[in-house]
């Protein structure tokens, strides 16, 4: 008891009685962003290679979706992309699983439950700036909803491909999958947030009082089952849509080629 009360009284990074690897969860989540976004910002940079069209493929990387070229017709002199990802970015970055894990992955504070943090830091929370500004998390969400949308576009319009007569036909392609998976990802990470909870069933004192309020109750739950594995969600869509751009991304150079079933 004497070792272990000294080992708690002992103020500074990393102190603590834990015996278990509580320092693997947050260097596998200092990697994954880190890698994610090294990865993610140069092909924001690149500016090309985001569209598929190879044998009247229509695959559009979700980095560059929705696609303000086509449909604005405006030129600019930087990567499409940089018009797009700061609705995404904003959304991660203000999430409160994300907010979790980079605290504890960057910020060191603290690096694991029970586990110390540098010594003298005071805490403030999120409670001054720049951290006050996590607050406008759900008006992130709202533009994130958006872009969610216009995927599911791009992903629907990815079952079409344009013949050599210039007519759409149905069909199936490998990328058209992964486009479609990533969505699916991407919807459940977007409507398991907190802030759609808050929206939905928030501000009720009575679930059963009325119809609206039975109405909202069910939908409260329904975003609550997704909310439960918040946590998964918030990584296969990160992963979903780095992989998405790579693939697109290979396709377009002619580096790989689509597996296509088309009708």
């Amino acid at each position: 008891m004497s070792d272990s009360t000294s080992v708690l009284d002992h103020k500074g990074l990393g102190a603590t009685s834990r015996r278990d690897a509580w320092w693997l969860s947050p260097l596998l989540v200092f990697l994954g962003l880190v890698a994610f976004g090294i990865y993610s910002t140069w092909a924001a940079w690149q500016g090309k290679f985001y569209l598929d069209t190879v044998h009247g493929a229509d695959y559009l990387s979700p980095f560059y979706s929705p696609d303000v070229h086509s449909l604005l017709g405006i030129n600019v002199p930087f990567s499409y992309a940089f018009l797009i990802l700061w609705i995404p970015l904003g959304f991660r970055a203000t999430c409160y699983y994300y907010r979790k894990s980079y605290y504890r992955a960057f910020f060191l504070s603290p690096v694991a439950c029970a586990v110390g943090e540098p010594a003298g830091r005071k805490y403030k929370g999120e409670s001054a700036f720049p951290f006050i500004l996590q607050n406008i998390h759900r008006y992130f969400w709202y533009l994130a909803t958006i872009v969610v949308a216009f995927l599911w576009y791009d992903a629907i319009r990815a079952f079409f491909f344009t013949g050599k007569n210039g007519h759409l036909h149905f069909g199936v392609g490998l990328g058209t999958l992964i486009m479609l998976l990533n969505v699916i990802a991407l919807t459940g990470f977007s409507f398991g947030c907190n802030s759609l909870r808050h929206l939905v069933g928030g501000k009720l004192d009575c679930f059963s009082c009325s119809a609206t309020a039975r109405t909202r109750y069910k939908l409260w739950g329904g975003v609550t089952i997704l909310n439960l594995r918040h946590m998964e969600w918030a990584w296969v869509s990160l992963f979903s849509v780095g992989f998405t751009d790579l693939y697109i991304r290979l396709c377009a150079m002619g580096i790989w080629h689509d597996v296509r079933i088309i009708h």
